[in-house]
């Protein structure tokens, strides 16, 4: 996984990016009709239900636009919201908070979202050892406001990226010739390049899994596609030898079947690729 530095880095370049893409050489609309001294307060209003999220980044964003404005929190990331809340007051200079509005409302509105189905699916596995994962199915370019909207929500974090763990799935066994060869050239591809990631493994059946047990070094075998009959079967054959990770159109109203199957993990590309964003507005005071 990666550093929280790099993940920070990570946030920065988000917001860097954004507001290049969004304010250009000027917020014109601002500029042609708001003095540079006009000075206004706004608030975050919620106009839908669900789990908050991005509370944080909006301070980053509002700090990264100017610095000298005030932001007064109502409501934190990670607590339930209902049409008519308020999440937060920003008071200072009237363009500065126009020029941050949008980046703000897009990366809430997307985050909240994530967060809410994140916790639905969370509030599913209670009582179990299970814990839900994201994936990298994730929108191209703010991944990191993706996957920290999973974790506010109450979820973990798959790897990041490419380069943070190692995980061989069926196009890579195949193309690698099977299974014990694509574990043994990762290995001494590791050691070659002094490299220490951790190695998760896709198994399509339960003969699979018994030839990825045969292999040392695996941290987490991901159990794909299965039903739970072969899922129970699958953990029973692994017996903590590594961590378990179900996958594959689990939804959730499966989730808990799963779960109760044993398995240590859930992921769900659904956390990040399918929800439709909580409806949020900021309006002057």
């Amino acid at each position: 996984m990666i550093s929280p530095e790099q993940f920070r880095k990570e946030i920065d370049i988000i917001i860097k990016n954004a507001i290049r893409e969004d304010v250009g050489d000027g917020d014109h609309s601002s500029l042609a009709c708001i003095p540079a001294s006009a000075t206004g307060k706004a608030k975050l209003l919620v106009k839908d239900k669900g789990v908050l999220a991005g509370i944080d980044f909006a301070k980053k964003v509002f700090q990264y636009v100017d610095n000298t404005l005030l932001v007064e929190i109502k409501i934190n990331d990670g607590e339930e919201i209902k049409n008519g809340d308020i999440a937060f007051y920003v008071e200072g200079s009237s363009r500065s908070i126009l020029m941050a509005e949008r980046l703000v409302l897009n990366g809430m509105q997307r985050m909240s979202a994530i967060a809410t189905i994140t916790s639905k699916f969370a509030k599913q596995l209670e009582g179990t050892k299970t814990k839900i994962l994201d994936t990298r199915k994730t929108t191209p370019g703010i991944r990191a406001l993706e996957k920290w909207a999973v974790k506010i929500g109450g979820g973990e974090n798959h790897r990041f990226a490419l380069y943070d763990m190692i995980m061989l799935k069926d196009n890579h066994i195949d193309f690698a010739g099977g299974i014990t060869k694509s574990i043994q050239k990762t290995k001494d591809y590791l050691q070659e390049n002094d490299l220490k990631l951790k190695i998760i493994v896709e198994a399509r059946n339960l003969t699979e899994i018994e030839e990825i047990l045969k292999c040392d070094g695996v941290y987490r075998i991901l159990i794909d596609n299965f039903n739970y009959e072969d899922t129970r079967k699958a953990v029973k054959l692994i017996n903590g030898k590594c961590l378990t990770e179900s996958s594959g159109g689990i939804t959730i109203e499966t989730a808990r079947n799963y779960a109760e199957c044993g398995v240590d993990f859930i992921s769900s590309g659904a956390l990040t690729h399918s929800v439709s964003n909580l409806d949020l507005s900021l309006k002057a005071v």
